[in-house]
Parts: C-alpha cells; sequence; structure tokens
C-alpha cells in the first residue's frame, strides 16, 4: 500500500519524487504563519493558496496559512494526517498550447476546527505575524445574523467569528494601529468586502464594544472586495492513475485550470502586506477591479448564457467538446470578439477585452475540464438578463441594429425554455427523443407562453427583461428568422 503525503514522506523519497512533481523545500516548514483562512474548500487551495505556496517557493511572501475549519461536517483530520500538504494538478490550455503541471502545495500550516478548537484560534490573534485574513465561506457565510455573540465558543456565523478574532487582536495589541489586518474574502458577491465590513460593525454594535474597538476596526484594517476567476473542479476524475504514478497517498488532491485570477481593490499598504502579488500576473491589486468583473461577466458568463442551450439542442453535453467543432467554435468566437466585446456596458480597452476573450476560449477549449452545457442553463432566463440584455442595449446604442449571433443565441434560448410537460414540480423540454429538465424560476412562465406564442409579447416583458425588447428596432425580426 502507497504511503500518505505528509513531511515524512517528501524527507524520505524527494529523491523519487523531484522528477514527478513540484517539490517544496524543508525550509518553507518554518515559515511564519501569517494568514488566516476561514474555509478548506477547493476553490481557497486551488486558487488562493496556490498563489501563496508560489510566492513562498520564490522566497517572498515567507508565510503560511492556518486554517479555520468552520463547519461541522468532519474535522480537521484529513488536513492534519497530511500535515497540510495536497497535491495541485494544474492542467488545461494556456496560448493555444496544453500545459501539465503537478505541484504538492505546502501553504497549510495547521487546520483547526471551530467547533473544537475555537481558543487555539483566537490564540492566533495575539501573533505579531498574522497579517491577513481570507475567506470563502459560501455566499450564504457573509449575513446577519441575529443574536450571533462573540462570548459563544464558536459564534456561529463567519462574521462574528472574525470580529471575535479582531477583538482579541484589538485587545492583546492595547489598540495599536499596525496590528490592523487585510481581510480579502472572495465570496461570490459584488461588493463582499464593504459587505463583509458593514455586517462586522453592525455586529460590533450589537455585542456592545467598545467605540474605540469600532474606530479601530474602520481606521487598522482593510476590508478588500475580491473577484476570483479559477475552474476548480476539486479531486481530477483519474486521481487513482495520478497518484499511483507518485507513488503515494493524497485524500486532498485537486485539480484546475490553468488560468487564475485574483483581482483585489486595496491601495498601497494592502499591496505591501499582499506581497504574494509579486509571484504571480493572475493576483491584481488595483484601486478599481470593476474591469475584471466586467469582462468575466461579459465575456465568459455572457458568452456562456447565449451558447449552451443552442449547443445542448444540437447534441453537445459538454463544453469542450462544444470548442472541437469548428462551426461552432467559429460561432463562439465570433460572438464574443465581434459582438459581446464590443458592447460592454463599461469603458474598456479594445486590445484588452480581444486579449481576455482569447484566454477565455483557451478556458473553453480545455479538455481535462466537463463543463456540462446543462449546468449553465440552471436559471437560464436571469443570467440572460443579468449578463446580456445590458449588451444587447449598448450594442444599439453603439451600431443601432441588431447583433446577428446574439439573436440566434437568443432564440436557442427561447427554444429550450419550451417545455412539454410537467412532472414531479418539474419542467421538461424534449431533444433528439430525450428529455432535459428545464431548472429556471421562469420556466412556467414559458410553458404557458409555448401553448400558443407569440414572440413580440414575450420580448416585450419588462419583468423578464427589465426592458421592451420590441423597441429594439430589427431585434424581433433577427430572433424570429432563428426561432
Amino acid at each position: 500500500m502507497n504511503l500518505k503525503l505528509t513531511k515524512s514522506l517528501l524527507s524520505t523519497t524527494a529523491n523519487q519524487l523531484k522528477s514527478k512533481v513540484q517539490l517544496p523545500e524543508e525550509k518553507l516548514f518554518d515559515l511564519p504563519e501569517k494568514v488566516l483562512q476561514f474555509g478548506t474548500g477547493v476553490l481557497l487551495r486551488g486558487l488562493c493558496d496556490y498563489f501563496i505556496d508560489k510566492a513562498n517557493k520564490q522566497g517572498v511572501f515567507n508565510g503560511r496559512v492556518v486554517v479555520v475549519k468552520s463547519t461541522d461536517k468532519g474535522g480537521a483530520d484529513e488536513f492534519n494526517e497530511q500535515d497540510g500538504l495536497y497535491t495541485h494538478c494544474v492542467r488545461g490550455l494556456e496560448n493555444g498550447k496544453l500545459v501539465e503541471e503537478t505541484i504538492i502545495n505546502a501553504s497549510i500550516s495547521r487546520t483547526l476546527s471551530a467547533r473544537t478548537q475555537w481558543e487555539e484560534i483566537l490564540a492566533c490573534a495575539k501573533s505579531p505575524d498574522m497579517q491577513v485574513v481570507i475567506s470563502n465561506t459560501t455566499e450564504v457565510g457573509i449575513s446577519l445574523l441575529e443574536n450571533d455573540k462573540i462570548t459563544s465558543t464558536p459564534p456561529q456565523s463567519f462574521p462574528v467569528k472574525l470580529l471575535a478574532f479582531l477583538y482579541e487582536r484589538w485587545k492583546h495589541f492595547e489598540g495599536s494601529a499596525d496590528s490592523g489586518m487585510v481581510i480579502v474574502p472572495t465570496e461570490l458577491i459584488i461588493g463582499n468586502g464593504d459587505k463583509l465590513k458593514e455586517i462586522v460593525l453592525e455586529q460590533a454594535k450589537r455585542n456592545a464594544l467598545e467605540a474605540e474597538f469600532i474606530d479601530w476596526l474602520h481606521t487598522a484594517n482593510s476590508f478588500c472586495n475580491s473577484l476570483v476567476d479559477r475552474i476548480v473542479p476539486g479531486k481530477p476524475e483519474n486521481a487513482t492513475e495520478i497518484l499511483a504514478k507518485l507513488g503515494y497517498e493524497d485524500d486532498l488532491v485537486v485539480m484546475s485550470e490553468v488560468y487564475r485570477l485574483w483581482a483585489i481593490q486595496g491601495d498601497e499598504r494592502v499591496r505591501k502586506v499582499l506581497s504574494f502579488a509579486q509571484a504571480d500576473e493572475g493576483v491584481i491589486i488595483e484601486r478599481d477591479i470593476e474591469i475584471y468583473r466586467e469582462l468575466k461577466l461579459r465575456l465568459l458568463n455572457g458568452t456562456h448564457t447565449l451558447t449552451c442551450g443552442m449547443a445542448y439542442l444540437l447534441g453537445f453535453k459538454y463544453v469542450k467538446d462544444v470548442m472541437s467543432n469548428a462551426y461552432l467554435s467559429r460561432i463562439i468566437t465570433n460572438l464574443m470578439l465581434g459582438e459581446l466585446s464590443l458592447a460592454i456596458p463599461y469603458k474598456v480597452d479594445s486590445k484588452v477585452a480581444d486579449r481576455f476573450g482569447r484566454m477565455v476560449l483557451d478556458r473553453f477549449r480545455n479538455p481535462y475540464i466537463n463543463h456540462k452545457l446543462l449546468d449553465i442553463t440552471v436559471q437560464y432566463t436571469t443570467k440572460m438578463r443579468m449578463r446580456n440584455v445590458p449588451i444587447l442595449l449598448q450594442y444599439y446604442r453603439e451600431f443601432g441594429r441588431a447583433p446577428e449571433l446574439f439573436a440566434m443565441g437568443f432564440a436557442a434560448f427561447l427554444q429550450f425554455m419550451h417545455a412539454d410537460k410537467y412532472v414531479n414540480g418539474v419542467y421538461y423540454g424534449e431533444c433528439n427523443g430525450a428529455h432535459y429538465p428545464i431548472t429556471c424560476n421562469y420556466a412556467g412562465y414559458f410553458y404557458d407562453a409555448w401553448m400558443n406564442f407569440d414572440l413580440k409579447k414575450v420580448l416585450a416583458n419588462t419583468s423578464l427583461w427589465g426592458e421592451d425588447l420590441t423597441k429594439l428596432e430589427g431585434f424581433e425580426e433577427a430572433v424570429a428568422k432563428y426561432l
């Protein structure tokens, strides 16, 4: 039986492993703990901890991560049994070329359970080395919970756990300005740093904490909005084969695509503390990160939304297979770079948009990622309204006519939403003799609409689109042609 990945294993098998995997040097295990991380999920390990590990190996950041496991499900044993080590398989395309990297990540020093080791977590607040808090507690994690007390062991919600940690730190360092932290939530909420700060401040008042502490929260700590973008599916499908070649067991192995982005809104102080940004161009620290959100939302998400229904109805199941079809790949490329990138409702340099778009196309072609088209259709109508209608309106402002491929994608969306049966609370459409679920809050509306379909009536429905799309000259005709 293979041995489990641990520090001990590395010390005895380094010579055999160094040709197969990127190994950490032993000195990295002695680096101080600088980061408190709320969450153990694959996104944090495949993106944030990836950057920290890479920087440490370059001698840049020189700090390790204490992970807080906040949920009751399971314990911290699987991490601690492996000394925080895990294998990270990076697979995909970059500039059209296949990339395969296998890395042993040594950024995590230890993992603590909030439920059973809360005092040890609070003790971290007393370390002068601690500088950074990062989190990914799902979108629900950043919410205001009634009657959540910092005196509980532990508090229930992530914001009050953070509040308790910061309060302990303020007391220990007697409110010194330089003891403040840089706090970077990565939850998928617009303005996640602002939202977290707002809740932490509100909970500080509800817990009747000192005015001096609340002032310190405001002035000494940086709550940074951030945007993360990397596909990290988790355990590779061929994990058994990969680990067999490496000759060890790893319960924490993760795979990610090559592309990575962590855009953080911050000033020079934030840039200085988050020095790991120097190690990889995927970490961007700027005062305004909205451009990165717009590029992702309009070019990556928007293209997916306009093409997933069409590709599914044509018999495809995965994004990578669609991109292997020469005709559809050309349609998607022309839609993204010839229509969507020209009408982003935010001032973006055309070269920046084109470069970003071509990276997105590489991501779509990644042969290692099984991204299901049907998954992209979840809440299809809302995604179309939020991601694509603003582009449609901007396109009309710029060019005064219907974008042809956009109209094709929109018609395919309407056809995908054509349910022909309703069973046990689920609407189903039919494609090539098989039924598929329509997972959308507006499935019932379209089920009724298709009983006696009136395209003008659907396009004029402002509750669906926020706008009357029949007022866009030529759009109704363009959609009708493809429908």
